[in-house]
Parts: C-alpha cells; sequence; structure tokens
C-alpha cells in the first residue's frame, strides 16, 4: 500500500498492536515498526517440548467492551478457558485455602475478628486523608487492618509482583477506588454499578489464545501486511512543522505517532523534553519458573492458580495451574505450573541463578500443593527491566507527562508503562488513542 499512513505505530509489542488493529477496524491506515525480527515484545510465548510456556500474561476476560471488537476484526483465535478456571486459592501459614464467593468468608483466611470488620464495610465512614494513597492504606481503611493486609498483599503480588505499601490505590486499581469515590464505600459501589448492568449482558469468562499468546499477536499482526515492518528500529521520532518525521532504516512522514514502547526505550527516540520525564518511570524485574513432567510426577490442581499470602513464608508470589485451566499448555499425559519470583515485592530473589531458582520453585510449589514435585522440564525466563510498577505518585507523573504532550499535538505514548497492566486495559487504552488519531484534522 502506498501513500502516507495516518499514524506511525513504534513497537509492535501487545499495546501497538491492539492500538494499531483498533485503527485499522475503524478505517484508518497504522504502520508499524518494529526493532525486533518479530512481533510480540515481552509476550513471545516459549515453546519447548510440547509445553508453552506464557512469559508474561497468557488469559483474559471476555466479552470486553474494547477487546472483543479489536479481536473479532482481525479474525484471532481465542477460546475459553477450561471452567475450573473461575477455582482460585490462596497459601498462608502453610495452608492452601480455595476462595469460592461468599463460601471464602467461612475459611480461616482471615479470623472472626477480621470478618465481623470486613463485614462493616458498607457503614464504615473513613475519607481518605492525603490525595494519593498506597494499595495497603486504601483497604487496611476500607476492609480493617487483617481482610485489607490480605487483599493489599495478593492483588499487589498477583498483578504487579508488586509492594502493597508503594503501589498506588488509585493508578494501580483504579476501578476499585472508584467505587468508593462513587458510593463511599466498596460494596455498595459494586452494588450500585451492578445494578446499571444489562440483566442480558453475558457474564465475562476467562479466555485463553489456543496458540498462546504467541499466536494471539500473529493473528494482531498477520492483517496489517506490509504495513507491518520488522527490524525497522526506529532512532528518532521529531516534527518538522509540517508533520512527524520518525527515522531509522529511512524516514517515514506521518500527521500521528503512537510510541508503544516502555518508557525508557521511548525516552531514547521522543523529542527531549519527554525523555526526563520518561526515565522517572520505575520496573520491577521478574523471574517465571515453568515446572513440567508427567501427571504422576507433577499433580496440578483444578484450578487456576494460587497466590501467597503475607505470612506464606515463602518467596514465590504465585503459582499459575497452566495445564489445568488452558488446553494444549503441557503434552497429553503431562502438566505444567508457573511460578512468579521477584518483582518490588522480593527484587533479592533474582540473584539466584536459574538452577537455584528452579530448585526453590520445586520446594516452594511443592509446600503449596502439599506434597513433593519432581519435574522434568523446567524453564526459566527473567524480565528486565520487567513489570511497571505503578507506585504512589504515578498519576502525578501521568499528569507531567500530559502537560509536555500539550506541546507536541500527534504524538502519543501506549503499553504497560502507562494506565493498566491487563490485556484489556490496553485494548481500553487502544480505543482512545484510535479515536483520538483519527479524529485530529
Amino acid at each position: 500500500m502506498s501513500g502516507r499512513p495516518d499514524v506511525v505505530v513504534v513497537g509492535a509489542g501487545l499495546g501497538g498492536l491492539l492500538v494499531a488493529s483498533e485503527v485499522a477496524r475503524r478505517g484508518g491506515r497504522p504502520l508499524v515498526l518494529e526493532a525486533g525480527p518479530v512481533a510480540g515484545g515481552v509476550t513471545v510465548t516459549a515453546r519447548d517440548s510440547g509445553y508453552l510456556l506464557e512469559p508474561a500474561a497468557g488469559s483474559f476476560l471476555l466479552p470486553h467492551a474494547h477487546l472483543t471488537p479489536i479481536l473479532e476484526s482481525v479474525g484471532a483465535s481465542v477460546v475459553p478457558a477450561e471452567a475450573v478456571a473461575h477455582r482460585r486459592f490462596v497459601f498462608d501459614r502453610g495452608e492452601l485455602f480455595e476462595l469460592a464467593g461468599p463460601a471464602a468468608l467461612a475459611t480461616r483466611l482471615v479470623s472472626g475478628r477480621g470478618k465481623l470488620r470486613l463485614l462493616r464495610e458498607p457503614w464504615v465512614r473513613s475519607p481518605a486523608t492525603i490525595t494519593e494513597e498506597s494499595l495497603r492504606s486504601f483497604l487496611q481503611r476500607r476492609l480493617g487492618p487483617e481482610a485489607g493486609r490480605m487483599g493489599a498483599t495478593l492483588m499487589a503480588h498477583g498483578v504487579f509482583a508488586g509492594d502493597p505499601d508503594r503501589l498506588s490505590a488509585r493508578a494501580a486499581f483504579p476501578a476499585i477506588v472508584a467505587l468508593e469515590d462513587a458510593a463511599g464505600s466498596l460494596v455498595r459501589g459494586a452494588l450500585a454499578r451492578r445494578r446499571t448492568r444489562s440483566k442480558d449482558a453475558p457474564r465475562a469468562r476467562v479466555h485463553v489464545a489456543p496458540g498462546g499468546t504467541a499466536g494471539l499477536v500473529a493473528d494482531l499482526a498477520a492483517p496489517l501486511g506490509n504495513d507491518f515492518r520488522p527490524n525497522w528500529p526506529v532512532k528518532s521520532v521529531h516534527y518538522d512543522g509540517d508533520s512527524w518525521i520518525v527515522s531509522g532504516r529511512g524516514e517515514e512522514r506521518t500527521p500521528a505517532v503512537i510510541v508503544a514502547l516502555a518508557p525508557a526505550e521511548a525516552a531514547r527516540i521522543v523529542p527531549g523534553p519527554f525523555a526526563p520525564l520518561l526515565n522517572e518511570a520505575h520496573a520491577a524485574p521478574v523471574a517465571v519458573v515453568g515446572l513440567g513432567g508427567p501427571e504422576a510426577d507433577l499433580p496440578v490442581p483444578t484450578g487456576f492458580g494460587a497466590l501467597t499470602g503475607p505470612d506464606a513464608g515463602l518467596r514465590i508470589l504465585g503459582l499459575l495451574f497452566e495445564s489445568s485451566y488452558a488446553a494444549g499448555r503441557a503434552p497429553v499425559g503431562h502438566r505444567l505450573l508457573k511460578g512468579i519470583y521477584g518483582g518490588d515485592a522480593d527484587p533479592a530473589v533474582l540473584a539466584l541463578a536459574d538452577d537455584d531458582l528452579v530448585a526453590l520453585a520445586i520446594e516452594e510449589a511443592g509446600r503449596i500443593l502439599g506434597e513433593p514435585l519432581r519435574p522434568s522440564w523446567t524453564r526459566v525466563i527473567r524480565h528486565s527491566p520487567g513489570i511497571p510498577q505503578y507506585n504512589v505518585g504515578h498519576a502525578a507523573w501521568l499528569d507531567r507527562l500530559n502537560r509536555v504532550a500539550v506541546e507536541y499535538p500527534g504524538l502519543h505514548l501506549a503499553g504497560w508503562g502507562y494506565r493498566g497492566m491487563g490485556v484489556t486495559s490496553l485494548a481500553q487504552h487502544a480505543s482512545a488513542l484510535a479515536e483520538r488519531v483519527l479524529a485530529a484534522p
């Protein structure tokens, strides 16, 4: 296809591909430039010996107002996860607890006193005394010291591999804070939101891509044809008074540019005033440990996985039962587990060599599941700089970025580092960006 694109997208990770696909779905022409040989960024699925290990998030909720239309427009192959995906567990104080709706209140995960305080939440009047609270401070204020501490630890571990005392409640989990903003209570806010939903609206369920995230990425990139250009590293993005010029293996002129790179990478190519701010962003390295083997040697429970609570006494942050909820992630008769280590929750553990990290994962997964494990296949994938941390001050940082961006109309930033970690959050931001780009004069 010849002619000038409506937007150049720099970076073909999930963030870049989702926004490019949404631009195309709305009738525009995106051009995607990727420094590497393939699309996918940090989400490229590892395949070996019949195992399929996702180095990042490998599931998402559908239907979704923004993600579903994008996936349908490219004909992406996605399927519902196994029915057991709704089963979630917490390991704490040497015991594995299942969180199954209201029945979770009957477990000993929280004491009787803690449960009574939790049940009082709708009537608690405790407005925030500061502009931006940590996740722990927010949940303890709303749910009480015990349930708040537990909830903050699980949420921080499960999404960010983060520190609940540093993560910003409002930046990291805006939908939850919005419940209090709207109704003065998490429970009353949730009930009010539920009343606004159509009774006929389908319930969102966990979905996966049969070919892993790598297959999803390929589905998103394929319709772009020659407008997806791998091995095209970008050296600079600047405005010449008429259009944006993206320089690298040549020059591309465009009325708009979306830089879908990690903030530190974006800082190297965007106009100067952005760089100091982007370099303030903080990410935490993590390691993913895959454990595979025959079912007899690696018993995997039915369910999605287990998070570790504040008194677990383990270094593992979460253990996902990959082959239980996602078919095809292990050979027939075999099972696959995935452990998460590091992040801001425990950065020191990443000093361990791969063999030591595998040994630790085998021992700790065995403690969680209550029996020794004998995996015959192992794999360690390390992510650096790792998972962006939306710590206290993140919202103010975004405001400062927006003030700089006002001086550079047509230049936008996208990806994990800014406004949401999940695939659905990326799709929501992609929809907003596509609308802005195509509506611009």
